[in-house]
């Protein structure tokens, strides 16, 4: 079936996807979020497409990965993350929107019950959260304040939070920090059957071993975090009981993580205090 787009003529930038909103005439010259040393304008130049442009390739795909725990993918659509959702029995969190808001997707949404919550976990994942608002009744958008000066499309709906913030029992969001001021987790504790999972953006990403995660302020650029930082959000999900953890483009460690992640936060910062610099 066909892509159709809740809002044609909403403006998104075409590497990142995040939305700008349908005034050309109030369009940047470069998009911010890209022109910054965490991402990149590519090499071709800032490029601007609408929702419209983008129907014609995007390839949206649904995935159910876990009991109550979908994933979907607007392949061919900025960075094309994967939209995490989970369905609570207060209702559904729709975590680190795609750049593209299809209305056939949008009523499946719907016909999970009743959103709580779209939630990005940093910048590069705010896609058309605007969007995706508009076509699911107008569920708030939580922005985390640290961050909110990235937001580029500005709307109503949009609602600051920090700290830690219960959605639902035993679903909540928790500043972790890092990759930017804001970066969050979303902590569903009744996940995976009871085991628990974090969705974590790439707040923390799971490295393509599923076995290892990576701490960094930049991914494409490779900036590292300090390994006081890597210490610190470390410490912060110590507090935590989860089996699973998933990263922003459907990656995961499935079992075992919170350990695996406790392993990785302390090699990293084995290695950059020089405890291996014999191995070099």
């Amino acid at each position: 079936m066909p892509a159709t787009p809740a809002e044609p003529e909403t403006i998104s930038c075409a590497a990142c996807g995040v939305e700008f909103g349908p005034d050309r005439d109030a369009l940047p010259e470069v998009c911010p979020i890209c022109d910054d040393e965490r991402q990149y304008v590519p090499a071709t130049g800032q490029a601007w497409i609408t929702q419209a442009e983008w129907a014609s390739r995007a390839e949206v795909r649904v995935a159910e990965l876990g009991p109550d725990q979908w994933g979907i993918t607007a392949q061919n659509v900025g960075i094309s993350q994967t939209m995490q959702l989970v369905r609570t029995p207060a209702g559904v969190l729709l975590w680190d929107p795609t750049g593209f808001v299809d209305l056939g997707t949008a009523e499946f949404i719907r016909s999970l019950g009743t959103v709580l919550a779209i939630v990005a976990s940093h910048p590069h994942m705010y896609g058309a959260q605007v969007a995706w608002s508009r076509a699911l009744g107008d569920p708030p958008v939580l922005v985390n304040a640290a961050d909110g000066a990235w937001v580029q499309r500005r709307d109503p709906v949009l609602k600051e939070w920090a700290g830690t913030l219960a959605l639902a029992d035993g679903l909540e969001l928790r500043t972790l920090g890092g990759h930017f001021p804001g970066s969050a987790i979303a902590h569903w504790s009744a996940g995976a059957d009871g085991g628990g999972v974090v969705l974590a953006g790439d707040t923390i990403m799971v490295n393509s071993d599923r076995q290892t995660v990576s701490f960094l302020r930049s991914y494409p650029n490779r900036i590292p975090l300090s390994g006081a930082v890597v210490e610190r959000i470390a410490r912060d999900m110590s507090e935590l009981s989860y089996r699973q953890l998933w990263s922003n483009f459907g990656i995961a460690i499935t079992d075992g993580a919170d350990l695996k992640v406790q392993q990785s936060a302390q090699r990293q910062i084995q290695w950059m205090r020089g405890d291996f610099d014999h191995l070099t």
